[in-house]
């Protein structure tokens, strides 16, 4: 029974799709909740893609800072769309 669950539980894994990671927070601003999707590499003077739940759209940022505080890591961007500095707080 036991070697049953366990090819029945493999199966189920193997045949389910990619889960797709991402790294959720907020605009300190508006407290619109903003993603940055795997693959973006976050450093200071690179561009990334955020989606911007408020606005409901994907925006390109780029990166000017970045600064650990306790749990979040604070994300200084600047919004290449809008022409305005943004302010992320992002889940550690």
């Amino acid at each position: 029974m036991s070697l049953r669950f366990s090819v029945v539980a493999l199966m189920l894994v193997l045949s389910s799709p990619p889960i797709a990671f991402a790294w959720d927070g907020v605009d300190t601003a508006s407290g619109g909740a903003v993603e940055i999707e795997r693959g973006n590499l976050v450093r200071g003077s690179e561009s990334i893609e955020i989606y911007d739940h408020e606005g409901g759209e994907y925006r390109d940022v780029d990166v000017e800072s970045i600064e650990r505080t306790g749990n979040t890591v604070e994300i200084e961007v600047y919004d290449t769309d809008s022409g305005e500095y943004r302010t992320f707080e992002m889940d550690d």
